[in-house]
């Protein structure tokens, strides 16, 4: 079951009835699914087996009721405590022996937050509400310690506000709502809704896809810890036509000193990645930005929003590396 883009927390009673609120973990979404004959099998949203992740698959095998499923996210958490998407995409690239030195290096978890199977019962007719309740009452049967984790839950709003404020901090994209009577209903996407944690920031322009004259995006950087280099950190989702020729006026072609590289990979990371052609510009003009919390590799992973031009602010001005305070 998946959720629409909202712009705004819906109120915890309204005339569709209750809802309550859980985070929107950054990871991979998967199925755990332990069957009667004590098999695991951890999917993905398609169905594909995450090999990468034995470590999960172990505790299921350990902990879980035969004929049960679990709805949750793969997460990774780095040494400082914030969720670390890098981590877990690096741990998806292995399997085997690799994938078992791993899960001791940099160990994983499935934060579940829906049960659509208990004892060979479909829950997914039954609402959030019953099946939240059963979810809870297996968990105390699991020790806090496990790769698998009991997903935060609440019905109160004021506390739903309050993970939305401050989780973000470590890397929490936001909130997810689902009305307290919502069944399970797989691939759909019209009862749960997802509010995401935007803030912004400034960053400076150092290229653009398209053309100076029509610039299609904007290739944004700063400079990045500990040696200021200037770096690569996001890229525009594509301008609006009167955003696109307002930035072309202030645009000048980059001397022989621009830092980066004639192309850039898609993923920005230096792994292999679609080659991305673009325009080098003198990195001199500094835009805000619309950014989410979630980064990969000292650069924001979402497509960045345009907001405006910022005369008023020197590129020396621009904060370090990601920080958006």
């Amino acid at each position: 079951m998946l959720a629409r883009q909202v712009e705004q927390i819906p109120p915890a009673r309204s005339r569709t009835g209750g809802w309550r609120y859980e985070p929107k973990w950054d990871g991979y979404r998967a199925l755990v699914i332990a069957d009667a004959n004590g098999g695991v099998a951890l999917l993905s949203r398609r169905g594909r087996s995450w090999r990468a992740f034995p470590e999960i698959v172990s505790a299921a095998r350990a902990f879980l009721p035969p004929d049960t499923v679990l709805d949750g996210e793969i997460v990774c958490w780095s040494p400082s405590g914030r969720l670390d998407f890098g981590a877990l995409q690096a741990r998806n690239l292995t399997s085997g022996a690799t994938a078992d030195q791993l899960a001791r290096e940099t160990p994983a978890h499935l934060i579940a937050f829906d049960i659509l199977h208990s004892g060979g019962t479909d829950l997914t007719g039954r609402p959030l509400s019953e099946r939240r309740q059963a979810l809870e009452g297996l968990f105390t049967e699991i020790p806090g310690t496990c790769p698998l984790a009991l997903g935060l839950h609440t019905d109160d709003e004021t506390t739903g506000r309050e993970w939305f404020s401050t989780l973000a901090a470590v890397g929490v994209e936001g909130i997810v709502a689902k009305p307290t009577t919502s069944t399970y209903r797989p691939g759909d996407r019209s009862h749960w809704v997802k509010v995401k944690h935007y803030a912004t920031a400034e960053a400076i322009v150092g290229g653009v896809t398209g053309s100076l004259g029509k610039p299609a995006e904007l290739l944004v950087g700063r400079q990045m810890s500990p040696d200021g280099e200037f770096r690569v950190v996001g890229r525009t989702v594509p301008l609006q036509a009167r955003d696109a020729a307002a930035v072309a006026e202030r645009l000048k072609p980059a001397d022989g000193d621009h830092p980066w590289p004639d192309v850039l990979l898609h993923s920005w990371s230096g792994g292999a990645g679609t080659a991305t052609e673009y325009v080098k510009v003198d990195p001199k003009l500094v835009v805000e930005i619309r950014v989410d919390v979630a980064t990969q590799a000292d650069r924001w992973r979402h497509g960045l929003r345009f907001l405006r031009i910022r005369t008023d602010v020197e590129p020396s001005e621009v904060p370090w590396d990601l920080d958006t305070s």
